[in-house]
């Protein structure tokens, strides 16, 4: 498609190079003009030989051109401004290459290993869970369909702070043993069966307590706060140490809570494949093993002085030089183990990532845990299943981790790095991203109290430790309630059970979109009415234009893949691209054989934002070609079947991309 035609022109215009001026260019730079008057792909090439050739760039240009001849697949070559080469396209040729798809993604494969969402699983998922999932399930459809082998991985830290403090709340707080919290888990499910609804759930409850447990540790006297925070420590203390009541409670709260985590994501279509816990990399003894390989290799060493003696510590990336030829302690060294003996985050972190890249000599147990309709998630276990599939041992890893986890990821990468695995390091990438907020109106619209003061800032930020923000399900179910009305107002003809499958295809739609429209490094904030509009760059609008284009299709009693058969008979469709007025079509199936070098776009900046902008440009366009053009009335019978074939093209393009972003593609709105 036009990703390869652009490296047919970049391999010629080498070969020229080499040949004429005996010059080995590694890569010629190549640009999509931003009128298509120019052509369809242009080069500075030119401009930037001038110093090493000694010549002025437009001769070089000129003299590139002429080496250059006739090529097949374009119709000619022309110097422009200073010394850009433009280079027009065969449109007749192009459309029947586009229209048979050819092409695909060519900078994935391998095996590859995307970690995304890792909810600490002590309380229901909010908003900002969402962001992580969405953007690491999108990619990873991205990678498959470019090519690669993905295994998708959902870390559970089941023995972390988080986990301890809900412990704290149930022990403590509500007075319950661990039969008291089976009940509870028990009674709530049982509700959610019976009701349909997620308010009730055992992760809701969770939430609450999570909540009231943070602010129980700081509102009383210095004493009493004081000795609640030792409460918790103990608490963490038995958790990691297992095999105790404490410890069973915690196993039982952060089971139930991420079998409510899976089923919200799967609302999404976001699936799992393994479950790696942080319970079983302390008591495999991953980090054990990953402990004797560090100081081994001398990147841990430890610390006899300072603030940090007694720990086991490393060099923080960038600091080698300063540490080195510092008097004494490092005192910005990272520890790693504490005095006390305990592992911090990045200790167990560096101990998975070579797990990871199957460099521990280690594997968990496994067994079955969740069963979606395609295939089975599995979960880390002391002893599992004899036969399982094989997880690790991957080619090059995604970790989805907000941008504030920088640091520790920076950590990892440098541990692996001064362990001589310098392969897997630069392998190795911290899919960052930024908060997700919500707009002042979106918080009234949730039943918050806005004070004046917030209502004119642009975004409000929401925290889980202080019991302010928005529930995934709540979400959720808002958005599908909000379509469902719009849609029953639109399709009083259809079912309830019809109208509800559309409402809920084009809220998850909405979200999704939202999320994934901004670029990772973009703060957002969430609004109801921007997400669900019909108008703008939004889900909805890119399936309205598909759902417009189904229309054109039914309206005319023939299907796309008809339209398609009988357009590869054409003898001569470039006729109806040249012009002023056809420049809205060209530019339409232009925009259509973009595929591949959009998809290898998002690989290469681990960008999904482009295929959303992709999406939206092509149902741009569409909506531009179909107001110029009256398809069905069309009297030229050549013409109408080009113009259904440019509908067509459209349309498996737009479906193909939405199901890229994770968004179906309803037969109704």
């Amino acid at each position: 498609m036009y990703l390869e035609q652009q490296e047919q022109l970049g391999d010629l215009i080498r070969g020229v190079l080499k040949q004429k001026f005996d010059l080995d260019v590694e890569s010629i730079p190549l640009e999509t003009p931003p009128d298509l008057n120019f052509g369809e792909v242009s080069t500075p090439i030119a401009l930037q030989l001038a110093r090493a050739l000694r010549k002025a760039p437009r001769v070089i240009a000129t003299e590139i051109v002429e080496a250059l001849g006739k090529v097949e697949g374009f119709v000619g070559f022309e110097v422009a401004g200073a010394g850009y080469i433009n280079a027009r396209l065969d449109r007749g040729a192009s459309v029947r290459a586009y229209a048979r798809a050819e092409g695909g993604g060519g900078l994935a494969g391998g095996h590859v290993l995307v970690e995304h969402t890792s909810i600490n699983p002590n309380k229901a998922a909010h908003i900002g869970h969402l962001r992580n999932a969405i953007l690491g399930d999108t990619f990873v459809r991205i990678l498959r369909a470019a090519g690669s082998k993905v295994d998708v991985q959902n870390y559970i830290d089941n023995t972390g702070v988080q986990v301890a403090d809900v412990v704290v709340g149930f022990e403590h707080l509500e007075g319950k043993s661990v039969d008291d919290v089976r009940a509870l888990i028990a009674s709530c499910e049982e509700q959610v069966q019976r009701d349909g609804r997620t308010a009730g759930a055992f992760d809701y409850h969770c939430w609450d307590l999570y909540a009231k447990t943070s602010q129980w540790y700081a509102s009383g006297t210095e004493e009493e706060n004081a000795e609640r925070k030792k409460k918790r420590y103990a608490t963490l203390h038995l958790l990691e140490e297992g095999n105790n009541p404490t410890a069973e409670m915690a196993e039982l709260i952060s089971t139930a809570v991420l079998r409510r985590h899976l089923a919200t994501m799967e609302r999404l279509g976001i699936e799992y494949d393994f479950l790696p816990r942080e319970s079983e990399i302390l008591h495999l003894k991953f980090w054990d093993a990953a402990f004797d390989l560090l100081k081994k290799t001398g990147v841990l060493y430890f610390e006899e002085n300072g603030k940090n003696k007694g720990c086991w510590v490393m060099t923080r990336p960038g600091d080698e030089t300063k540490a080195a030829e510092a008097e004494g302690p490092n005192e910005d060294a990272k520890v790693i183990v504490r005095s006390n003996g305990t592992v911090t985050y990045v200790g167990k972190d560096i101990a998975y990532h070579l797990w990871k890249f199957g460099l521990l000599g280690k594997d968990f147990g496994y067994k079955k845990f969740f069963e979606y309709p395609s295939h089975e998630c599995w979960i880390s276990t002391m002893s599992g299943a004899a036969e399982h599939p094989h997880f690790g041992g991957a080619n090059a890893i995604y970790n989805v981790i907000d941008a504030r986890q920088a640091d520790p990821q920076a950590n990892v990468i440098q541990a692996l790095r001064g362990m001589g695995h310098t392969e897997q390091a630069d392998r190795y990438t911290h899919f960052s991203y930024e908060m997700v907020a919500l707009t002042p109106r979106c918080a009234v619209d949730l039943g918050y109290a806005v004070s004046e003061e917030d209502q004119k800032k642009a975004y409000i930020e929401v925290s889980g430790r202080k019991g302010f923000g928005v529930k995934a399900d709540d979400l959720i179910d808002k958005l599908i309630a909000a379509e469902f009305e719009e849609v029953s107002k639109r399709h009083e003809d259809l079912d309830a059970e019809t109208r509800k499958k559309i409402a809920t295809q084009i809220a998850v739609g909405a979200l999704r979109y939202f999320m994934l429209k901004y670029t990772r490094n973009s703060v957002i904030a969430f609004d109801f009415k921007d997400a669900l509009s019909f108008e703008g760059e939004t889900g909805p609008y890119i399936q309205y234009a598909i759902v417009r284009i189904r229309n054109i299709f039914r309206k005319g009693a023939t299907t796309a893949d008809a339209v398609l058969d009988e357009f590869a008979q054409m003898a001569d469709a470039g006729k109806y691209l040249e012009g002023a007025e056809n420049a809205d079509i060209w530019a339409l199936w232009l925009a259509a054989g973009r595929r591949t070098q959009v998809l290898d776009q998002c690989i290469v900046t681990s960008e999904p934002a482009y295929l959303a902008k992709h999406a939206f440009q092509l149902a741009q366009l569409f909506s531009n070609f179909y107001h110029n053009h009256h398809i069905l009335a069309e009297t030229d019978g050549e013409k109408k079947k080009f113009l259904l074939a440019t509908a067509a093209v459209t349309l498996r393009e737009l479906v193909l991309a939405l199901n890229w972003l994770g968004i179906e593609s309803p037969e109704a709105m």
